[in-house]
């Protein structure tokens, strides 16, 4: 069956299809994994299966852009392999994941991609690609980006500013890696916290006998994310490479890229449906297992607004994407830091109930419309990732990867009957409006009312093209600009060079012995070392010096002498302003 489900021939009809910038009444007729046909009273050939849409919603597959399966992090192994994982995110209307390949720092990225190819290749049941993260910095880092990219499907790297000692990247190395992104047109995200003050904050913690999970938010404050995540934008504005920063987790780092845009800057972003809808009160529950059930980094956030903040920014597409950040422990996992918050694995699950916790918590509480709900959970990924309009989007011509949504169903999510991996789901007991009904995948009828008909290994890798229109388009019109710019002032772009000018040829100072020992000087040849000598004038008027002095007896000699004072403020009164 699963071998004939490419060609099999379907008609979706009587259903509303949901784009990202418009919503009509159409039928969606599909044939060889491909969208055929989309309107009224459209001409098909016989013998194809009727799905009956009626009031119902026809939507793009969900796209995941963050998922992590069947790889050890933090001394722990996910819970999900390609099967399981793929299996879960078609079964809660996603039709593609982006997960991530993370290599040993030091080992090969081309070695560490092909392992996870050969493993994802025999188990995933929709379409994936990978990401691969750039876990330290050199030559043949640089070289192997090159290939992934140019052999092997890769357009996107991921580097870390913290999980300092693992994978963290320093400031020069990351801008680096920004330059050979924008070299080779790939997208370059970016997890951004400070990781040097995350370690010193986590030391502290344990020092002050610390070692809960509540550890995690302590010691993670988010102004150590708006600090990075402003570094962050910085250093790839000065590397003139787009940026993508994920799990954004926070309201200032929000506000940092919201700023960042304005300033025109070439900045795109995505939070978690975690961070979008949990705070950071689960930190501090009673029960050990479910507090260090929600450690994930950045950690969720106290302020009990910052959700809703967050749910907004995906709204106002200050955010761009919704992800997963699928990651599954079990408890006896997590355990390996019951006595010390630093060793429980960062990680939840969510890829399946990724669309459905959206609809509620962004459609259904009116933070979003069904059309802005389509752009976070697929067409923006497509855009972003350079998959559109074959992906995110239900058009003749694209990928027959589409889901029919029921909009006032409910289900009630639970870990009991959840096909993902893990002992524990963040939304235990969240009743959720919108429901899949029907998921299609490259036009293979994968589920329908909650029976999976899905081939272990009947997933495809998709290779991804680099130089995302999405992204660089906007980059060349950035530096036709600052060329124009430049031109109207008489200099040029193209090729920056210094100061056309008479060489200096006066004096130059000599450099004490003391000094070349620190600037690496040496001795000079034929120099003498000199001794130092009492200060001689030699005509010249010392201005440090004066012929002035009080000796002998004073007038005011029979005056007490006042005991100093420290002045507090300075010239002019004390400055009460934030500097």
């Amino acid at each position: 069956m699963a071998a004939n489900a490419g060609s099999m021939r379907i008609l979706i009809k009587g259903g509303k299809v949901v784009n990202d910038d418009f919503t009509q009444e159409a039928d969606v007729y599909i044939e060889n994994g491909i969208i055929q046909q989309v309107g009224k009273e459209l001409m098909i050939p016989g013998g194809a299966k009727v799905i009956d849409a009626s009031g119902k919603l026809v939507l793009p597959g969900g796209i995941d852009t963050s998922v992590h399966l069947q790889q050890t992090f933090m001394n722990a192994a996910i819970q999900d392999d390609f099967y399981s994982g793929t299996k879960a995110a078609l079964m809660g209307g996603t039709t593609m994941v982006l997960s991530l390949v993370l290599p040993e720092q030091h080992c090969s990225l081309v070695d560490a991609y092909e392992k996870c190819r050969a493993e994802a290749d025999a188990k995933a049941c929709c379409d994936y690609a990978l990401h691969v993260g750039v876990t330290w910095w050199g030559p043949k880092v640089r070289n192997e980006m090159e290939t992934l990219v140019r052999e092997h499907g890769v357009n996107s790297f991921q580097m870390f500013m913290a999980y300092k000692d693992m994978m963290m990247l320093k400031d020069s190395e990351l801008y680096q890696t920004l330059q050979s992104c924008k070299d080779i047109g790939a997208i370059a995200r970016v997890h951004a916290e400070n990781g040097e003050l995350v370690a010193e904050g986590a030391k502290e913690c344990l020092d002050l006998g610390i070692s809960g999970p509540e550890g995690i938010e302590i010691s993670r404050p988010e102004e150590l994310e708006s600090e990075a995540t402003h570094r962050a934008v910085t250093i790839a504005n000065r590397a003139h490479c787009p940026i993508y920063l994920v799990n954004v987790s926070s309201m200032s780092a929000g506000d940092m890229i919201a700023a960042a845009k304005m300033q025109g800057k070439v900045v795109h972003a995505e939070t978690t449906v975690a961070h979008a809808v949990l705070n950071g009160m689960q930190y501090y529950h009673q029960d050990w297992a479910h507090a260090a059930a929600h450690v994930i980094a950045p950690p969720l956030r106290l302020d009990p607004n910052t959700p809703n903040y967050l749910m907004g920014l995906l709204g106002n597409d200050t955010l761009s994407v919704v992800a997963s950040e699928h990651r599954p422990f079990n408890t006896k996992q997590r355990a390996l830091g019951k006595e010390d918050f630093t060793k429980i694995p960062h990680g939840v699950a969510g890829v399946q109930d990724r669309m459905s916790v959206i609809w509620e918590r962004g459609v259904v509480a009116g933070k979003m419309d069904e059309n802005r709900f389509v752009a976070a959970t697929s067409s923006n990924a497509a855009k972003i990732y350079n998959l559109y309009p074959r992906k995110g989007r239900i058009i003749a011509g694209a990928d027959a990867d589409v889901v029919v949504w029921d909009p006032d169903a409910t289900r009630t999510i639970s870990v009991s009957t959840q096909v993902q991996g893990g002992d524990f789901n963040l939304y235990e007991g969240m009743r959720c409006h919108g429901v899949p009904l029907v998921t299609i995948s490259r036009g293979r009828l994968v589920c329908e009312n909650g029976v999976f008909m899905c081939a272990e290994g009947s997933g495809k890798f998709y290779p991804m093209r680099t130089f995302p229109d999405y992204l660089y388009k906007k980059m060349v019109q950035r530096e036709k600009v600052c060329s124009h710019s430049y031109s109207c002032l008489g200099l040029s772009t193209q090729a920056l060079k210094g100061v056309d000018r008479d060489p200096y040829s006066g004096d130059v100072a000599k450099v004490a012995n003391s000094m070349k020992k620190e600037l690496g000087l040496g001795p000079i040849d034929g120099e003498t070392p000199t001794k130092p000598c009492a200060r001689v004038h030699q005509g010249v008027r010392d201005l440090h010096e004066s012929s002035f002095s009080l000796s002998g007896s004073q007038v005011d000699d029979h005056i007490p002498k006042r005991s100093s004072a420290r002045i507090l403020a300075p010239p002019g009164g004390r400055s009460s302003g934030i500097w």
